[in-house]
């Protein structure tokens, strides 16, 4: 008589480790794709002064390319005007010259201490532009969503394959689809209000 050999509960427990590790990756995954996606928002300019515009400015600073938030003050003066203060007089002209070649089309005003920019108010043709980009952005990160549900549906296929009990399967999946439906309704969102702020005279 032939004996079947049943996976112990050891093995069953590593099976369900496997399976959580795989949606945690999943999960993570899909964040860092919304967190990206906001990184890339931001560079998107709205009509109005906002800080995160320069999120993305480097400065040369003792030879190495330095976010621009390390070596000076950004603070939104009103809703035209930005004002970066730098914390050393002589990075200056290198904070301007960034800025200037940034591209994002603002000419900056140094008065010898610090650097105003005042934010021109948007066309009508320029927002529907914008909001053109924003959306090309937000499908992006639908696609980098759906990418890191794709991998995990096919982790949990293989791990029925190789003995995961089939219900134990079907329930990771379903837990996977949620999570996707869950960042893809928050990439939505964000997009959403993006076009509102960038459409707000």
């Amino acid at each position: 008589m032939f004996n079947v050999q049943r996976p112990t509960s050891k093995q069953t427990k590593m099976d369900l480790e496997e399976i959580s590790l795989i949606i945690d990756i999943a999960e993570d995954s899909m964040d860092q794709t919304v967190t990206h996606l906001q990184n890339e928002l931001a560079k998107i300019r709205t009509g109005k002064a906002n800080t995160d515009m320069l999120s993305n400015v480097m400065v040369p600073y003792y030879g190495a390319p330095t976010p621009l938030a390390q070596v000076a003050n950004i603070s939104a003066a009103d809703a035209r005007t930005i004002i970066v203060q730098p914390w050393e007089k002589k990075t200056l002209p290198a904070i301007e010259k960034a800025i200037f070649e940034s591209g994002l089309g603002i000419t900056p005003n140094n008065d010898g201490s610090i650097i105003r920019l005042n934010i021109p108010p948007l066309t009508e043709e320029r927002r529907r532009e914008f909001v053109k980009r924003a959306k090309a952005v937000g499908e992006d990160s639908k696609i980098g969503i759906r990418t890191a549900r794709q991998k995990a549906m096919e982790d949990i296929k293989k791990g029925v394959k190789n003995g995961l009990p089939e219900d134990i399967g079907k329930k990771s999946e379903e837990n996977v689809q949620q999570l996707t439906n869950k960042f893809v309704e928050k990439t939505d969102r964000i997009v959403d209000q993006k076009e509102k702020d960038i459409m707000t005279v």
